[in-house]
C-alpha cells in the first residue's frame, strides 16, 4: 500500500509544484490538499477539500496520512495587515500541524524562509521563527523544515515587488555577488521537500544547499525508480 500526503498551501507557488510531484510519483497512492479555492488538477489520486482554515472543528478529523506537507503563507499585503498575515503564516499551519500529530501523522514537512529567527527584527523573520520553534515541539516521528531563498516559478497572481526584487537579485549574482542568497526554483522546494519526508528522521532544518542536495538526490531517484512517471529533473536557470 502506498503513503497518503496531507498539503495544504496547495494553491501556492511551492505548493501547486509539490501537488504536480506528489501526484506523479507512485510511492504515494493519494494526495489530499486542504485549500479554500480549486487548485487547478484533476487527477484520480487527488482529493481536495474546501475548508475555513479558521474553523478548525470541521477538517480536524479529516488529517490523517502519512505526511503533512505545509507550503501555507502570504505577504502583508495580500493579507491585509500583520494581524491576518500572522493568522495565516502562524495560527493556520500550527492548528494543522498540532492535528496532524494529534492524529498520529507521522512526517511534518514545511517551507519556512532564510532567515527566520523569532528574534529577528523584521516581522516575517519573526513570525517564521516562531512557527519553527512550536512545531519543533510537536511528536511528529520526522519534522523537516525547508528555509529556501527568494523563491521563483510560476505564480497565479503576480507580485510586482517580488518581481523587482528578484530581478535586482539576479543582476547582483551575475556579478559574482550573494551567490549564496540566489533565488531558488520552486520544483526545487517541492522536490526536496518529499526527499527530506521519506528520507530524514528526527528534526532537521534545511538550509539552502541542504535544500539543493536534497532536490537532486529526489530527480535522481526519480529517473533511476521511476522511468515511466512524468517527474523529470529540473535544470536551475
Amino acid at each position: 500500500m502506498g503513503l497518503k500526503a496531507l498539503v495544504i498551501g496547495g494553491t501556492g507557488l511551492v505548493g501547486g509544484q509539490l501537488l504536480d510531484l506528489l501526484i506523479a510519483d507512485p510511492r504515494f497512492d493519494q494526495v489530499e490538499a486542504f485549500t479554500r479555492h480549486n487548485t487547478g488538477f484533476d487527477d484520480p489520486k487527488l482529493v481536495e477539500h474546501h475548508i475555513d482554515f479558521g474553523d478548525p472543528a470541521t477538517w480536524r478529523e479529516l488529517l490523517y496520512g502519512d505526511t503533512l506537507f505545509s507550503c501555507l503563507g502570504t505577504t502583508r499585503g495580500e493579507a491585509g495587515g500583520k494581524p491576518r498575515q500572522f493568522e495565516v503564516d502562524f495560527v493556520y499551519q500550527f492548528n494543522f500541524a498540532a492535528g496532524a500529530a494529534a492524529n498520529g501523522v507521522r512526517n511534518y514537512a514545511m517551507v519556512s524562509s532564510a532567515g527566520a529567527d523569532p528574534r529577528s527584527m523584521f516581522f516575517y523573520m519573526r513570525v517564521k521563527g516562531e512557527l519553527e520553534n512550536k512545531v519543533l515541539k510537536l511528536p511528529f516521528r520526522n519534522i523537516s523544515i525547508l528555509r529556501p531563498t527568494q523563491l521563483y516559478g510560476p505564480r497565479r497572481s503576480p507580485r510586482p515587488a517580488e518581481e523587482r526584487a528578484l530581478s535586482a537579485v539576479r543582476t547582483i549574482n551575475k556579478m559574482g555577488l550573494m551567490k549564496r542568497k540566489s533565488p531558488v526554483n520552486a520544483r526545487t522546494v517541492a522536490a526536496a521537500m518529499i526527499e527530506a519526508s521519506l528520507a530524514g528522521t528526527g528534526k532537521n532544518i534545511y538550509e539552502i544547499g541542504d535544500i539543493r542536495s536534497l532536490s537532486a538526490t529526489y530527480n535522481d531517484r526519480s529517473i533511476r525508480e521511476f522511468p515511466e512517471s512524468e517527474i523529470v529533473a529540473l535544470t536551475e536557470l
